[in-house]
């Protein structure tokens, strides 16, 4: 207990010391390295996309590397076969590759590896899998979560104090990825308390349409599309690369967007902020405790990150907030107040509702 309790501390000092993370040029790292032994004790399987997707593979692989090249430690990247069209299969040979290649530990991207972890797992038992948007499966697994309803909510309190009051949610995995499935939930009921506050009626349209391979799309952009010429003001792309579309959707309409996972400003003029979470400083933490000889503490368990541990967040950089009337001040007392408890935010997305008292949720399907 002792030792789980001293790696939930340096799990708050290294994801609370956002700064740190945020400062490191993770590009200077390179993405690929060549072992003189041919052995790579640390991996890394991605999720649906590219290595480089701005989003969630990519930052995941910072904190992979990161902590490899800091400690010496030979790592490698393995990508599923057949891209947004992998089976787990796929990923499973992915996993194995990995393992061949001399892993001691494989960290690997999202919901749809389960199957694929839970094989390998039983399979390699001496080697340990992190599961990333997963849940743990034996006592080689890991599995970490993040309280993705909470910067949802940030997200959707912020838009609505800032005066929109048209506002959209595409995301991905068809509403069967819980990451997914919680962003939207607190955009909803971040949306609904400020517009409560305002006293204002809120309209939000909401899809999981063209979003089940996370992938950009001519499909999805068609349809953000005509959601921005319809009025809808801001919308929130929440699923892998499906910001592309979106992205591409708001630049040709001059309306705002969201990022998502990490900041993605510099990836659009047109992004008005993005909710945050501290995936590689989740990865890096894992792998510390792993490599500390502190594996044991976490065996078999699921370590949840929230705002709390720093893990969740807006980015408050100037050249990353847009808004004109909601102040960094006035988000940082909602922080505050999710880390003292006084504002709980449900993580339960099957409490959603369409109608609220100042909210309007229209699906789109």
């Amino acid at each position: 207990m002792k030792k789980f309790l001293a790696l939930l501390l340096a799990a708050v000092m290294v994801l609370g010391c956002a700064s740190a993370f945020a400062a490191t040029d993770y590009d200077a790292i390179p993405d690929e390295m060549t072992a003189e032994n041919g052995q790579y004790p640390i991996a890394f399987v991605t999720d649906v996309g590219q290595l480089k997707d701005h989003s969630f593979n990519e930052g995941i692989y910072n904190g992979v590397k990161s902590y490899a090249a800091e400690n010496g430690i030979a790592y490698k990247y393995y990508q599923p076969a057949n891209g947004d069209q992998a089976t787990d299969d796929d990923r499973y040979d992915a996993m194995k590759a990995a393992v061949d290649g001399g892993a001691e530990i494989v960290v690997c991207a999202g919901f749809m590896a389960g199957a694929a972890i839970e094989k390998a797992s039983t399979e390699f038992t001496d080697v340990k899998f992190v599961y990333v948007d997963g849940s743990a499966f034996g006592a080689n697994t890991v599995g970490v979560a993040f309280k993705e309803e909470q910067c949802g909510f940030f997200a959707g309190y912020a838009c609505v104090k800032d005066g929109f009051t048209k506002l959209g949610f595409a995301g991905g995995g068809g509403g069967t990825t819980p990451a997914c499935c919680r962003y939207g939930y607190g955009f909803v009921q971040g949306a609904e308390a400020a517009a409560e506050e305002l006293g204002v009626q809120v309209e939000m349209l909401y899809s999981w349409l063209y979003g089940g391979s996370f992938s950009n799309s001519p499909e999805l952009e068609t349809m953000l599309n005509s959601w921005y010429e319809n009025g809808t003001e801001v919308i929130f792309p929440c699923g892998g690369a499906m910001y592309l579309s979106c992205f591409s959707a708001a630049a040709a309409n001059e309306c705002w967007a969201l990022g998502v996972d990490k900041d993605q400003a510099n990836d659009s003029e047109w992004v008005l902020t993005s909710p945050l979470k501290g995936v590689d400083a989740a990865a890096y933490q894992i792998l510390k405790a792993y490599f500390d000889g502190e594996w044991d503490s976490i065996a078999g368990t699921n370590v949840v990150y929230g705002t709390a541990e720093g893990a969740i967040a807006l980015p408050t950089a100037p050249e990353s907030w847009r808004f004109s009337k909601f102040t960094v001040e006035e988000y940082q007392k909602m922080v505050d107040d999710v880390v003292a408890g006084t504002l709980v935010i449900d993580d339960d997305y099957s409490n959603m509702k369409l109608e609220y008292p100042n909210l309007k949720v229209t699906m789109v399907e």
